[in-house]
């Protein structure tokens, strides 16, 4: 299934009430994408752009945006970023695919 790498930043609101009342927010992070149909695979804080990043596992990159809208929506999190996240092999394969397939595209600089 595909890989997922979500990534944002707290507001000023959830992190006082980190403060005020610590939780376990990888626990919160994996509650919300297995409800969603997803495997988070791991869950940091991060320093840097973004305060956390999650590695989630979804059938279909739409299965993961009605997790993204509840986050959103309670107000505790912006800047969610999400990209598509490729093994080794996935890149492999899509490079021999390029390779069968080069041949039958005509640049415009030609």
């Amino acid at each position: 299934m595909p890989l997922f790498i979500i990534t944002g930043c707290y507001s000023a609101t959830a992190a006082k009430g980190m403060i005020d009342n610590p939780s376990d927010r990888e626990e919160a992070a994996r509650a919300i994408m297995e409800a969603a149909g997803g495997k988070q695979h791991s869950f940091y804080i991060t320093t840097g752009e973004t305060d956390w990043m999650v590695v989630a596992e979804f059938a279909d990159g739409a299965d993961l945006i009605p997790a993204l809208l509840v986050v959103g929506a309670s107000g505790a999190v912006s800047n969610v970023k999400t990209v598509r996240a490729y093994t080794g092999a996935e890149f492999k394969a899509a490079q021999e695919k390029a390779n069968k397939i080069a041949s039958s595209y005509r640049s415009p600089a030609n």
